[in-house]
């Protein structure tokens, strides 16, 4: 029995598949060209760069640079590294992306499945909060963080980034929800089952592609915030705000591959999240686009 070919979008003689590779490669090594100076830099002694070698793999192989950014490095006035502030990093994201995706789990969930009057009106609304520069609100949000005493702290950096996630988490999860059957949740209701028993048994179960896609939207955006750090943070600042500490009191004699190191671990989290979901993403903005 014969194999039949595979059909295909558009079939294309060996010579141009071979152009079409080439050039992705291209532009494949030179996308990651930044990244390979990064990493290679932060392995070096400092006189290898200096000596003006840093598109070269070190002669010397160390990762002293790597030990000094994340613990003994020079951060403002103090020698902390950035340990301290990568943990503060992980103590604001992970309660942010989590509150914020459960909310707009629960938005989504009532503007498309409990629908009332004004319900187009308060999502366009949150919609709106979704185009609203964050400078905009940097002083509305001093004023409420300074009355509620969460100023300079990693709860007041969670509130503020819950507030500011909430429009993009129900986007997505409204969406998302917009093409399940409606007929579902009202064969539950007739069954008696209420309104979170309906969101925890028949809504949540399946939310998992769209859910991965906020989680990874929300972690990758506070993760890489600065300004909200710098301007919120005060004894509580963020991996990023450390980072340009890092660079800015470098005093003397520049560190560059300290500060290379501090860039990738800094960049890490959401390198490795990409990594291990990253497929997942395209995967679940589709999985809400089409019915059927």
């Amino acid at each position: 029995m014969a194999v039949a070919e595979q059909d295909t979008a558009v079939r294309t003689g060996r010579g141009t598949r071979i152009f079409i590779y080439g050039i992705l490669l291209l532009f494949a090594l030179f996308y990651m060209m930044p990244l390979f100076v990064m990493v290679a830099n932060s392995l070096k002694p400092l006189p290898e760069i200096t000596g003006g070698n840093m598109m070269a793999l070190p002669e010397t192989w160390t990762i002293e640079p790597w030990l000094k950014a994340w613990s003994t490095a020079q951060i403002g006035v103090e020698p902390t590294g950035l340990r301290p502030y990568f943990i503060n990093s992980i103590l604001m994201v992970v309660p942010a992306v989590a509150i914020s995706t459960i909310l707009g789990a629960l938005n989504g969930y009532v503007l498309t499945k409990w629908s009332f009057r004004g319900d187009k009106i308060i999502f366009g609304l949150l919609l709106f909060s979704c185009f609203i520069p964050f400078q905009i609100v940097l002083i509305p949000m001093a004023n409420l963080l300074g009355k509620m005493g969460l100023a300079g702290s990693i709860p007041g950096l969670v509130l503020v980034h819950v507030v500011y996630g909430i429009g993009f988490s129900t986007l997505y999860f409204r969406n998302y929800y917009a093409v399940f059957p409606t007929e579902l949740v009202r064969a539950a209701m007739i069954d008696g089952a209420g309104f979170f028993r309906i969101f925890w048994r028949i809504m949540l179960p399946v939310s998992g592609p769209i859910a991965v896609v906020c989680v990874i939207w929300q972690f990758t955006n506070i993760w890489n915030d600065f300004l909200f750090g710098a301007s919120f943070g005060g004894q509580s600042q963020p991996m990023t705000v450390a980072l340009n500490n890092l660079v800015q009191s470098s005093t003397g004699v520049k560190e560059y591959n300290v500060h290379f190191a501090g860039a990738i671990l800094a960049a890490l989290p959401t390198l490795l999240v990409y990594i291990v979901a990253g497929r997942y993403f395209v995967r679940g903005l589709m999985a809400g686009s089409v019915k059927g």
